[in-house]
């Protein structure tokens, strides 16, 4: 079944879950930039995407607003609550929703959810909370792989290749 929302966390899944500093202090995140063709997949199919991270840091909001994401839920410790707030906002069950995350604290809500997901490098005790082990690693474009892969499991991943197809060959913009 095709989800209704697609929740994502951050660290660990669009990044390899390591923080950069600079010597002034800076956070520093190295986003994958192939996830945001999960993204624009779940946009064609009018399919809103949540971010719920622990962290509360201006550049997942700034990443997220590059990508235009629904919802970004920033600084949450109890994400199980806050997916339920939101699911009951946009009047949807667990049963509608698709999440992917990688550590403890993602627990409760890949039990709860669906179908979940979690990168081949999360350990193993958290591999057997969710549905899907992706094959690939933290921040290697692992939400992309989520992405597609639910949409090959409802037949539609050719169908959103040919509408992405489309949009490019179709921008003017991109003319060379």
């Amino acid at each position: 079944m095709l989800p209704k929302l697609v929740i994502t966390d951050i660290d660990g899944v669009w990044t390899d879950g390591g923080m950069y500093y600079d010597k002034t202090g800076n956070e520093l995140k190295k986003f994958n930039t192939s996830d945001s063709v999960g993204v624009m997949f779940l946009q064609i199919l009018n399919i809103p995407t949540c971010i719920i991270t622990s962290e509360d840091t201006e550049i997942v909001a700034l990443r997220a607003k590059k990508l235009h994401i629904d919802y970004v839920l920033l600084g949450i410790k109890n994400k199980l609550q806050a997916a339920s707030q939101l699911l009951d906002k946009l009047n949807l069950s667990f049963a509608d929703v698709a999440f992917i995350g990688d550590d403890i604290n993602d627990i409760p809500l890949l039990k709860k959810v669906g179908e979940s997901a979690v990168p081949i490098t999360s350990p193993s005790y958290i591999q057997e909370h969710a549905h899907t082990i992706i094959p690939c690693g933290r921040g290697e474009g692992v939400f992309r792989k989520f992405v597609e892969h639910i949409l090959s499991k409802n037949n539609i991943l050719e169908h959103c290749i040919d509408k992405m197809l489309e949009h490019y060959v179709s921008d003017e913009n991109n003319i060379i």
